[in-house]
Parts: C-alpha cells; structure tokens; sequence
C-alpha cells in the first residue's frame, strides 16, 4: 500500500529528528517550510582536512516516491571526485528504494573523506577557516554530573543480578541525566538477545523506585534473529505519544541490534513542547554511544 502524505510527513519529522541528534551542531536548518537542510561532513573530528557540505531538500514524496534534491559543496569537489560520489550516492538510492537514505548518504560522504585524508591526496588548497566548531550544548551538564554515592549503590544494585532465572539478567548501564526546565531524562542501556531478557531488565529497572517514579518509561528494542535474518523489535511510548516510536527509528538510522534502551523521564511541570523528543533521542544516543 502506498504511504500517505501524512505518513510521509511524519517520516521525514522522524528521520530529521534522529539526524539532528545524531550530528548535533553540524546539523543546519536552511528552511524549515521549504525542508532545505545542510551538513557539515568532515573526514574527522579534531582537525579535518577534508570536509563537504551536503545540502538536501526533501520533496513531499520523499522517502516512499521520491530522492531528496541534493547538492554537494566544496571548493576541491570537481570533475571525476564530483561524478564518482554523486554516482555512489545515486547508487545508496536504488539500493534502499522507499527507505530514509541520509544517514546512509552522510556516513558513504564521510568514508570518501576519510579514504581522502588516509590517501596520498594533497590536503585540499583552501583557506583554512577560523569559525571554532561549538560543543554540542548538552555536554556542560553532563559533565558536572557526578553520581551521588546513593545512585552508584542504587546502579551496582541493577549489576547484580540476585535471581538466575532461565534467562540471565544482561548488565544494565545508566546514561548521564539531561535536565531541562525541572525536567529530568536519563536513558538506560542493556545488552539482549531474547524477549525474554528484555523483560527481565525491565522488571530489573523498575524495581528502583525512582525509575517507577517516572512519569514516563520509554523504551525501545532491536534483535537480530540470526537463523530468519530479520529483526524482532519493538517500543513502547508509555504515555508520551510517538516517542517509543521515534527512539525505534533512532535505533534504526544508527544499525545498533540485539540492545534494550529505556529513557525515563521526569516531568517537572513546565512544558518543554518538542524539545522534549530531542531529549530523548540525545539521551539515547549518548547511552548508545557510550
């Protein structure tokens, strides 16, 4: 069945999302109404020779019937090095018809870099630019948390795993807490293969009462089932509608398989709107990137 506009609208709010996440500062918003975005893609993060901007529109009948309008922009991009990625990107497209392609787009641009810098290749001739790459805002928070010592007892009680059941309890690891105008986010991670455990770490999770505290526990999972080559996943929003949803695509944009991620949220009483589901997905995939 063909996706509707609105379910194609929603993918695109989903995909875009999860980038901006993903990229953080490189991550540009041109045009919200007309969907223009830009890219800043770099062969590394400390000091890049080599780096790119890709800057894309999204149609309305993108992902399900049409590619993203796209251009590619360096001084040094040229001739056969133009040819070669705009091919490969092409190629990206056809393989993944119907799918959200970005994320793959961005990462096949940064391997090209990368291959660059390792290469022979003189450093591209161009000024060096002065504009200092800002930290991603959230970091100062998480850098000053330090788990009190009640929350490292309350973690090491998660460790340890005092039933062995048919299914053993996977190690649960705790992301560093995001707080926002009262609210509190923080994600946690756990290692499963079978639905089995990740009913086990939720029980686990919620036998701390701060966690079943919270006003909402949303979680997502992804295995990989080896003998079927598929995926058994699934999410729950637990009262904060599309949000399960959102953190499953997350999941999906960065390939990550046979993991459990929780965010628990507190709500402080002031409404925070959208910036509530980049919460969330920053959560996440700093638990993620850990």
């Amino acid at each position: 069945m063909a996706a509707s506009d609105t379910e194609r609208a929603q993918q695109q709010i989903d995909e875009i999302e999860a980038l901006s996440s993903i990229y953080g500062d490189d991550w540009c918003v041109v045009d919200e109404d007309e969907k223009i975005y830009c890219i800043k893609i770099s062969d590394c993060l400390d000091q890049p020779k080599w780096t790119l901007c890709l800057q894309v529109i999204l149609p309305p009948g993108y992902p399900t019937a049409e590619p993203p309008i796209y251009q590619l922009n360096a001084p040094w991009l040229r001739g056969q090095d133009y040819t070669e990625l705009a091919n490969s990107l092409e190629e990206i497209y056809l393989q993944n018809l119907g799918e959200s392609i970005l994320y793959l787009w961005v990462e096949k641009i940064r391997e090209v870099l990368v291959e660059k810098a390792q290469s022979s290749d003189p450093e591209p001739d161009i000024k060096k630019t002065t504009e200092e790459v800002d930290e991603d805002d959230g970091d100062d928070f998480l850098l000053d948390y330090q788990p009190t010592q009640e929350d490292q007892t309350k973690m090491l009680n998660f460790m340890t795993s005092e039933s062995q059941e048919d299914e053993e309890l996977p190690p649960i690891h705790h992301g560093n807490p995001i707080t926002d105008r009262r609210s509190t986010f923080q994600a946690h991670l756990a290692p499963v293969v079978t639905t089995r455990q990740v009913k086990r770490v939720l029980e686990k999770l919620y036998e701390n009462k701060k966690i079943a505290s919270a006003t909402h526990n949303i979680y997502a999972y992804r295995i990989y089932c080896e003998d079927k080559q598929t995926f058994l996943q699934d999410c729950e929003d637990d009262g904060e509608t599309a949000a399960g949803g959102r953190l499953l695509h997350l999941m999906q944009i960065l390939n990550v398989h046979n993991v459990l991620v929780v965010v628990s949220r507190w709500y402080g009483g002031i409404l925070l709107g959208p910036d509530r589901f980049k919460h969330i997905n920053n959560c996440a995939r700093n638990v993620l990137v850990e």
